[in-house]
């Protein structure tokens, strides 16, 4: 079974980057991997993607040598199992609020003895029985599993959360912390960012990594020099447009 590079790179202490993928298209990921990117979060949350596209993007990544990882719609059994039986490197889970709720994903996440995750092999994780059956321990070793704490709930509880085993990334979303504080959108705001720093040291002195959104290379930077090492970094649809409107005004400009 093939290793996951991005789980290693992140215990080498490494700072991975990857876009949030709304398109269907599976040729967008393929890009991403081409530009250098090491990982893809393909997103079922706020996207239209069903899991039939899903699993070909997932291909794709793997075309390219760059991880997939799935952004589930919410911390759901079914929803965790099937992002991982079609072969992701890791599962995203949003809204993240108390110990229970990060308890509750690993519990999906995992197979027996570490969690209650549904046993099948019959699926692209399993190989499709091509290597037999005794092969939960190394896909519980393998799978990377990323919570969102991205509400004032959860920053409140992070000492806790950050607590739970098995749990490689917390998730903090900018955005939406924002919004919760009664500011939506400023993510730049002095109380945002002093909270996001105050749950970063508590995910790094839990030997936890630590990982945000940022939608701009300067964000990017200081989060990284923050201490954050997995960067989601833009959305293949924003990308796309800011790299048309540079066209346009470049040639309208002229």
């Amino acid at each position: 079974m093939r290793e996951n590079q991005l789980k290693r790179k992140l215990k080498q202490g490494e700072v991975v980057l990857g876009p949030f993928v709304n398109c269907a298209y599976p040729a967008f990921v393929e890009i991403c991997g081409h530009a250098g990117f090491d990982f893809a979060i393909i997103d079922m949350e706020h996207s239209p993607l069903h899991t039939l596209v899903a699993e070909d993007l997932c291909r794709a990544a793997d075309c390219v040598g760059i991880a997939p990882v799935i952004r589930v719609r919410k911390n759901d059994p079914p929803q965790i199992q099937r992002a991982l039986d079609i072969g992701s490197a890791g599962v995203q889970v949003p809204q993240i609020e108390t110990k229970e709720d990060a308890e509750a994903v690993v519990r999906s996440a995992k197979y027996s003895p570490l969690g209650s995750r549904g046993l099948s092999f019959n699926t692209r994780a399993g190989l499709y029985t091509a290597v037999g059956t005794q092969i939960s321990d190394k896909l519980n070793e393998e799978s990377l599993v990323v919570i969102h704490v991205e509400g004032k709930r959860g920053v409140e509880n992070i000492e806790e959360i950050v607590s739970v085993p098995h749990i490689d990334v917390i998730f903090l979303g900018p955005y939406d912390l924002s919004q919760s504080l009664g500011i939506p959108g400023q993510v730049r705001d002095a109380r945002v960012v002093e909270l996001m720093e105050k749950c970063v040291t508590a995910i790094r002195n839990a030997g936890k990594v630590a990982g945000t959104f940022a939608d701009n290379p300067e964000a990017a930077k200081l989060w990284i020099k923050a201490g954050v090492q997995y960067v989601g970094l833009g959305v293949d649809v924003a990308i796309f447009l800011r790299a048309c409107q540079a066209l346009v005004k470049a040639v309208r400009e002229s």
